[in-house]
Order: structure tokens, then C-alpha cells, then sequence
């Protein structure tokens, strides 16, 4: 009886770790999304501003170093 109610209790702390797990997995993927979605963004951006400024190709990987630099 006692080993009974002790496997009960694993049980029911086990399904809470794999609900709060699948809670933070939910939070991951919609940070990733919204990751990707900035991404295109940059990457629009940058396309745009390469077309409208051309010296803007050659100098976006110096400002790239800069800014890890700091």
C-alpha cells in the first residue's frame, strides 16, 4: 500500500515536469518564430539599404566588427 501511493506520487510529480516542460518548450517556439521573423526583417533591410546605398555593402562588415568589439 505504502509503495503504492509512493509510485502515485512520482507519477503525479513526473506528469508535472513533463507539463511545465512542454509549457517552456511552447515559450521556446514562439521566441524562435519571432526570431525568424526578425531575421527576414535584417535581412530585407539590409538588401533595401545595399540597393539604395551601395558603399553600404562594403562597409556593413566594419560596423559589424565594431559593434562586437564593444
Amino acid at each position: 500500500m505504502k509503495e503504492e501511493r509512493i509510485l502515485q506520487e512520482r507519477i503525479r510529480l513526473l506528469e508535472k515536469e513533463v507539463e511545465t516542460l512542454s509549457t517552456e518548450l511552447q515559450k521556446l517556439n514562439g521566441l524562435l518564430s519571432e526570431y525568424r521573423d526578425m531575421e527576414l526583417e535584417l535581412k530585407g533591410i539590409k538588401l533595401f539599404l545595399g540597393r539604395i546605398f551601395p558603399e553600404f555593402k562594403s562597409q556593413f562588415p566594419e560596423i559589424l566588427r565594431k559593434l562586437k568589439n564593444h
